[in-house]
């Protein structure tokens, strides 16, 4: 069959799969949200084995653990939270009811999103996340918004195409999702040829829909791509991937591309939406740590970094320290060590090893960690490459501001918001002293950083595996400046109107932070690229969503306390 062939069909049956989409109501609805969550939980493993082969793991490695915890984890932690907002709409409530909702700085409100019940609460113990609505809007329009697509569900709009990501195999399943659900469309999903292996699994956990007309799933080059996006009867665009690739997609790669993004005159002739990535930091507050503290941080920034072998979005490029910090010299120390321990792995992702050879020839200083590369020395300018270029490989670099504590933060935010590319997300890392002597400081400080997700003692990746959190760029971005892109996705409970979430973590893991005053017996997380039994505990964790019960929490909790 020929790809206009295809792309003819698939858009022929989503034109009837819609008619059948908005006959669908809020049970039916549900009823499909859990159809699919058996379906991933039948098929997490074969899902896993897969990814494994595509990202050159041994079968031993406890480096799957990643592949449990981003790919089937977080679709069945979406799939149940998704099914709860119907359940509640069905029932005439709003999907917020329940949830703690107070008052953030900046005329906001804040909705407490996870913990949400007792398995949350016990299982991930010590983490919080907060969604942020956009300033002015009150609890009583938060209430009457929560829900989306799902409160007409009956107005639907069109066939969207989702361009799918290659890195997190979760992504572009969780797009569809998005998709489906609270922009109220069908979908063609197109997949990243790197994710091809995985179409039969997800052609079999997406059965329910495909059958009905709501999903269709296509691989091929980006000649597929370009003729879904381009197809009359397309009504929307969703992609994952990098700014470059967006701007061929809305203003083309002929000679008048340029011009045309000069003029405002997109070659795209329908809105499109976007999570492109870009340059992350994190911001490493001044203190008084103990030898415990400095190792255990410093494997939480190389974690940050070179989880999946730094191909995420969010993985954190550029440490920003203070370099007036009586510690500094012994946490970038324990900082080196880490990344030593850390296991090497394969670089599956197109065009890596390009990219680190690019920073280590542009860098004199850099410091190859075997296949690894740390770059210290960077300076807060427009013409600093590593603030402006997205490696998406496992190069981290290290930035050094002056100051104290409150000057060091100050400054800290405004390098952040003012000279680093991308909006998608931010790490800050401070002692709980610290941030008691700070106090509203510090609150004013999150409240100032533009990212579409700030972590606090945690790392953004969290955020992406909260099901009920949003995911995105930070607001007001546009085509011409796309920066880490436009929309959200995830956000579970369906809220309108909102702005970033705010995710936050335990400084300390269990027992130290009990001893500690920390009161929290969360041990090292099992994300960790230095946790030992990470594959088992995540394999765990994952068929305990898929069927929870009791009986399985001892099973859990006894591997992430050998990790």
């Amino acid at each position: 069959m020929s790809t206009a062939t295809s792309i003819e069909d698939t858009v022929a049956a989503l034109r009837d799969g819609e008619r059948a989409w908005a006959r669908t109501d809020l049970a039916g609805r549900r009823a499909l949200l859990e159809q699919l969550h058996a379906n991933v939980g039948a098929h997490a493993t074969e899902w896993v084995e897969i990814a494994a082969r595509i990202k050159g793991l041994p079968a031993d490695s406890p480096l799957l653990g990643e592949e449990w915890s981003s790919g089937p984890y977080p679709l069945l932690t979406t799939l149940a939270a998704l099914a709860e907002t119907a359940r509640a709409l069905e029932a005439g409530r709003s999907p917020v009811d329940g949830y703690p909702i107070r008052t953030a700085p900046g005329g906001r409100i804040a909705v407490e999103v996870f913990p949400h019940g007792a398995y949350e609460w016990l299982l991930l113990n010590g983490f919080r996340a907060e969604v942020w609505l956009r300033p002015g809007i009150g609890v009583d329009t938060a209430r009457q918004r929560a829900g989306l697509g799902l409160r007409t569900p009956e107005r639907t709009n069109g066939i969207g195409v989702v361009l799918g990501a290659g890195n997190i195999f979760s992504i572009a399943p969780l797009d569809v999702i998005y998709q489906l659900i609270a922009e109220n469309r069908v979908v063609a999903l197109k997949l990243n040829p790197v994710t091809d292996p995985l179409l039969p699994v997800l052609e079999q956990i997406f059965a329910p829909a495909i059958e009905r007309g709501f999903v269709r799933i296509l691989t091929g080059g980006a000649e597929v791509g370009a003729a879904l996006v381009r197809h009359p009867d397309v009504a929307t665009v969703h992609m994952t991937g990098s700014a470059a690739t967006h701007d061929a997609i809305v203003w083309g790669t002929d000679a008048a591309a340029l011009a045309r993004k000069a003029a405002g005159i997109p070659l795209l002739d329908k809105p499109i939406t976007s999570e492109l990535g870009g340059v992350s930091p994190t911001i490493v507050l001044p203190g008084r740590w103990s030898a415990a503290d400095l190792r255990y941080q410093a494997e939480h920034l190389a974690t940050q970094r070179l989880h999946n072998n730094g191909y995420n979005c969010v993985a954190a490029q550029v440490a920003v320290i203070s370099a007036d910090w009586p510690q500094k010299e012994r946490f970038l120390r324990e900082l080196r060590a880490a990344i030593a321990r850390s296991p090497e792995r394969a670089d599956y992702y197109p065009g890596s090893a390009d990219r680190v050879r690019s920073a280590r020839s542009t860098y004199t200083q850099a410091q190859p960690i075997g296949a690894r590369t740390l770059v210290e020395g960077l300076v807060p300018t427009r013409g600093e490459p590593a603030l402006h270029t997205e490696y998406f490989s496992p190069v981290l670099g290290v930035l050094e501001l002056p100051g104290a504590t409150s000057e060091f933060l100050t400054e800290a935010v405004a390098v952040c918001n003012d000279e680093f590319e991308g909006t998608l997300g931010v790490n800050i890392i401070a002692h709980p002293r610290t941030l008691r002597e700070l106090d509203a400081e510090f609150d004013s400080a999150v409240e100032r950083l533009r990212y579409g997700t700030v972590a606090v003692n945690a790392w953004t990746g969290v955020g992406y595996l909260t099901a009920r959190a949003t995911w995105g760029a930070f607001p007001g971005h546009t085509l011409d400046d796309i920066q880490s892109g436009i929309g959200v996705v995830h956000n579970a409970l369906l809220l309108g109107d909102t702005e970033r979430s705010v995710v936050r973590g335990p400084f300390r893991p269990a027992p130290r932070s009990v001893l500690h005053g920390e009161f929290t017996f969360s041990p090292k997380p099992p994300w960790f690229v230095t946790n030992r039994t990470q594959a088992t505990t995540l394999r765990r964790l994952t068929d305990f969503m898929a069927t929870p019960r009791l009986r399985a929490l001892p099973g859990i909790f006894v591997s992430a306390l050998r990790g």
